[in-house]
């Protein structure tokens, strides 16, 4: 976890918007080569790799929508924004390598707090080796908003899309599912007592893993190399976002296929089970439904079946079967049950049906 505070404060009006843009970047290096020219002119300059082609993603994070500051430091929200984007482009398999941000910020926040969230930027910049090369900023009228693109590279041979997944395919996933949204739980659980009890502090210390997965996720960075070392390349791939359930959806009706996702195979940290219990949720409804978990979930040939058997970091939860077949989650008691979206949606406060 991160550590904070500067008690000072120095109003966003004393350095105006370039003195601001120049003060918040001035700790950012460039480490691309393909970075011609970063911060600093009209635009960046990006060169292409020999051979290669350009990959490019954009989220934008609200706050009250996307992220509380009541318990979201804002060091960790710089990071988390950072990595949101980064892990789509290890979704196309492919190499990030530049991104820009933009923040619209209201003048309740001084400096200081704008320096805490640019030091997340330029935490997660430096250990996933990208370039801040631009961006902007402006006033809001309410609350804080960052949008950051993403910029990678990838051979054309090497992108990996969401339709290429075929009959029989092996449905495998990267590290397990469903801490984040626990961790998410726990966090609006305190938040609740400390309205009532402002002087409360809560002992977080059996939810670390957990409120690390909501907090300050990490992208699957080493998965492409770890596939490319092994000498598989998946048919289709995304990350999981917006719930294990919606993933395998957007793939199956992308690919054109159906699937079975077997319950007793989807991986669960214990600290997820035990804090389902505590919750009284069902632990694999949490895993379908839960999202911002940043893993990878992709298919694979069965003939590549020998190769990934075993790896700690990848975990075979199902196969691709007819598109006819529809999409299923096969229970621990052997019963079919269809897969129904039921990830987070920002445009709607219901879930889906």
């Amino acid at each position: 976890m991160f550590d904070n505070k500067n008690p000072s404060k120095t109003n966003i009006s004393e350095l105006g918007e370039f003195g601001l843009i120049d003060h918040l970047t001035q700790n950012f290096t460039v480490k691309q080569k393909t970075t011609v020219k970063g911060i600093g002119d009209d635009a960046a300059v990006v060169s292409s790799e020999k051979d290669s082609q350009l990959v490019v993603t954009t989220d934008m994070l609200v706050e009250g929508v996307h992220f509380d500051l009541s318990y979201m430091p804002l060091k960790h929200l710089g990071y988390k924004a950072v990595i949101v984007n980064l892990s789509d482009v290890y979704a196309m398999n492919a190499t990030a390598k530049q991104i820009t941000v933009s923040i619209a910020v209201s003048n309740r926040f001084p400096v200081e707090a704008l320096e805490e969230l640019y030091a997340g930027i330029e935490t997660a910049a430096s250990i996933y080796n990208v370039d801040l090369v631009g961006g902007d900023t402006t006033s809001s009228t309410t609350g804080l908003v960052i949008s950051v693109t993403a910029l990678g590279h990838a051979k054309k041979d090497d992108i990996v899309y969401r339709n290429g997944a075929k009959e029989n395919d092996l449905l495998v996933l990267t590290g397990d599912v469903g801490a984040a949204y626990l961790g998410l739980q726990v966090l609006e659980r305190e938040k609740q007592v400390f309205k009532v009890n402002p002087k409360s502090q809560p002992d977080l210390e059996k939810y670390t893993y957990i409120i690390e997965r909501q907090l300050k996720p990490e992208a699957r960075k080493g998965i492409s190399a770890l596939l490319k070392d092994l000498e598989v390349k998946p048919t289709s791939m995304i990350d999981v976002s917006d719930g294990l359930s919606s993933e395998i959806i957007h793939l199956c009706k992308n690919s054109k296929v159906g699937c079975n996702l077997y319950e007793d195979k989807i991986p669960l940290d214990p600290q997820v089970i035990s804090t389902c219990e505590e919750f009284e949720m069902d632990s694999t409804t949490i895993a379908l439904s839960g999202g911002e978990d940043y893993e990878l979930l992709f298919t694979v040939s069965t003939e590549d079946f020998p190769k990934i058997k075993g790896n700690p970091h990848l975990t075979v939860i199902g196969h691709m079967t007819q598109e006819s077949e529809g999409m299923h989650l096969i229970t621990r008691a052997n019963t079919k049950i269809p897969l129904v979206a039921r990830g987070w949606n920002a445009l709607q406060n219901e879930e889906e049906d």
